[in-house]
């Protein structure tokens, strides 16, 4: 029993040593297994990722091989090399943004940033990245991570945002600040206009001069007479008489003061009586209604008052564009007297032999106006090539006949020839024979021109109610072959024109068979015949086209020979006589010009002649200077005070002011 027991502690003691070996190999297992495995599966994903990488990698490059194959057989080197450098240096590159002149301003700055400062960037960033790719290794995460060159583009983009941000405030400050000061210079004018002047509530001290008195007793007065009406209605005798007497007392006192300081010292009483009777008046009369309707009567009356005179200034616009000056009317009284104290020997012009040699450049000139009629002719011998060629046709009025040869006696034009004629010893130009001179001598023409009473309204019927359309002078252009019977060409010339070129080129232009060469003058809407003739009655609408050109009086060229085959004169004379009554046109020449020349007009170039010299002050100065004529049509004619400034120069060239007739007669510049 002894032996039994040793044994089996024996065997109990070696079973227990064998079970702690075998619990260490199992705790080793546990342990060090797991990490032995994971380091080898990290081992194994690095090589191959690296191997994928160089796979990918190798990919890329072959398709990238492809692609610039490709881009070099579409696009040019210099296209080329712009991609890659821009793709060097932004990363990947858009054609489209190429094609929109390349990058924007703001990209093109990344060029000019300092190269310490990109340095500095690199360096900062390459820092960054390398401090989170040593996180992301110890963290054992894969997080995606910017690129030093992402990271750069971010940062400027950023700049980019806030630099265009402070622009668009600037400009937004910018604009602010110049509405702000136009604004102020809208309400300084506003409180100087003269719209304002009457206003009772305006403030007193606004102005340095204020005239705050003169307008309180001008609206004083008118709300006087608004109460004197109702008074009138109401009965209210004593306060009608006492309004009266302090309306006579206040205009008494304004007289024609303009200013306070123009007032006299009992101004001020007059305002406080006056400013008493209106309380009264407004305490016993005063109803809305009332005063309404009589405000409104007043200003219709005041507005009648205003047309009329505006129609009766427009008259006396259109005298005065039409009159003679004084200093020219002294000159024509000074040559006339002078001209029939000359023997009649003395009276005659050299080298009449050329007035009837079809071979000579020949000129029609009708005028009464001596110093723009030796205007035309200087300004065209000046500017001729050869001015013994030349041959001026005048004619004038009996009371200028004097005036217009002794001119020309004492001033002759050169080698040039020069005739005068009275349009008064025509004896054929007579009333049988011209509808004109028969239409101004019946009761309705003197009525329409001498009466004073006329009933036409409207500034267009005073316009056509001027002394010049009874002059023959207007109308005898419709009588050429008349007046020069052995003539082919002639080129006809208004008295409000200067020449600056050599004008005889234009008898060898060919007319084409046309009557009348003229400068058209229609522009996109206006100048057409719509403008001249009444399309409303029947004979003007069957016979023309309102949208036909119009064209200019002032520099003609007319063929004789066809004015003679097509009866021109004959054409004028129909239309002229069924115009009796003035309802196909009104009053002038160049309706029955355009009517009598249609169809036979041949247009010049526009460089020949400009217009609108007397009315358009927009006329460039290269087509004034370009012209071979000027015409200063329109009521601002040269010689008057009315012309404007600037285009009087190009007539008073022709004019030497030191000549004695000029000087006695105060004709200056």
């Amino acid at each position: 029993m002894a032996l039994k027991r040793g044994v089996n502690r024996i065997r109990v003691g070696g079973g227990g040593g064998g079970s702690r070996s075998a619990i260490v190999i199992l705790v080793f297992l546990c342990v060090f297994a797991p990490l032995v495995f994971f380091v080898g599966r990290g081992v194994y994903i690095d090589s191959s990722n690296d191997y994928s990488n160089a796979s990918v990698k190798q990919s890329l490059d072959w398709r990238e091989r492809l692609a610039m194959q490709s881009l070099r057989s579409l696009f040019s080197k210099e296209v080329l090399d712009v991609i890659t450098a821009s793709t060097a240096d932004l990363g990947p590159f858009s054609l489209d943004s190429f094609k929109k002149s390349n990058l924007s301003p703001s990209w093109r700055e990344v060029e000019v940033v300092d190269t310490s400062f990109r340095n500095s960037q690199n360096r900062t960033t390459s820092s960054i990245v390398n401090a989170k790719r040593d996180t992301t290794s110890k963290g054992g995460s894969h997080l995606k991570v910017e690129t030093p060159e992402k990271l750069y583009r971010r940062q400027l983009r950023e700049k980019r945002r806030e630099m265009r941000a402070n622009e668009l405030v600037q400009r937004n400050d910018d604009t602010i600040l110049k509405l702000e000061n136009a604004a102020i210079e809208r309400s300084k004018s506003v409180d100087s206009a003269v719209l304002g002047k009457y206003s009772i509530w305006r403030r007193e001290n606004e102005n340095d001069n204020s005239d705050s008195n003169i307008r309180l007793m001008r609206d004083q007065v008118i709300m006087a007479r608004v109460y004197t009406g109702l008074a009138k209605l109401k009965n209210k005798t004593d306060l009608l008489q006492e309004l009266q007497a302090r309306i006579k007392d206040s205009q008494r006192v304004l007289g024609e003061s303009t200013t306070d300081a123009d007032l006299p010292r009992s101004a001020h009483d007059k305002l406080r009586d006056m400013g008493q009777v209106l309380s009264k008046a407004k305490m016993q009369l005063y109803d809305c209604k009332l005063v309404t309707g009589k405000l409104r009567a007043m200003l219709e009356t005041a507005d009648e008052q205003v047309r009329s005179l505006k129609k009766q200034s427009t008259f006396l616009a259109q005298l005065a564009a039409k009159t003679i000056p004084n200093a020219i009317h002294c000159l024509s009284m000074r040559l006339t007297i002078d001209y029939y104290l000359l023997s009649p020997e003395k009276r005659k012009f050299p080298r009449s032999e050329n007035l009837e040699n079809p071979n000579l450049y020949h000129y029609a000139l009708f005028s009464d106006n001596v110093l723009a009629a030796s205007v035309v002719v200087n300004s065209t011998i000046m500017n001729a090539k050869d001015p013994s060629k030349h041959v001026f046709h005048l004619v004038t009025d009996k009371l200028n006949f004097g005036a217009m040869n002794m001119w020309f006696l004492l001033n002759p034009p050169g080698k040039a020839t020069i005739h005068v004629e009275n349009v008064d010893q025509f004896k054929w130009l007579n009333s049988s024979y011209c509808p004109v001179l028969r239409q101004l001598e019946s009761a309705a023409m003197k009525e329409f021109y001498f009466k004073a009473d006329h009933p036409s309204t409207g500034s267009s019927n005073l316009k056509y109610r001027n002394p010049k359309y009874l002059s023959m002078l207007n109308h005898l252009r419709f009588y050429l072959p008349e007046v020069y019977p052995k003539l082919n060409k002639i080129l006809f010339l208004d008295d409000d024109i200067i020449v600056q070129k050599d004008l005889t080129p234009l008898w060898e232009v060919n007319l084409n068979g046309k009557v009348n060469g003229a400068v058209e003058t229609c522009g996109e809407s206006f100048h057409r015949f719509d403008k001249y003739l009444n399309f409303s009655n029947p004979h003007i609408a069957r016979n023309f086209n309102p949208n036909a050109c119009g064209w200019a009086y002032g520099m003609n060229m007319f063929d004789l020979k066809e004015w003679k085959k097509r009866d021109i004169t004959g054409i004028y004379h129909k239309w002229q006589n069924m115009n009796e009554n003035r309802t196909l046109w009104k009053l002038g020449t160049l309706p029955p010009g355009l009517i009598t020349f249609y169809g036979l007009t041949h247009p010049l170039n526009k460089a020949w002649h400009v217009l609108g010299l007397g009315y358009n002050p927009s006329i460039a100065k290269k087509d004034i200077e370009n012209a071979a004529v000027v015409h200063y049509n329109g009521n601002m004619k040269p010689w008057l005070e009315l012309a404007m400034s600037k285009y009087r120069p190009y007539w008073t060239k022709y004019i030497q002011f030191d000549h004695p007739y000029l000087r006695r007669c105060n004709l200056h510049e």
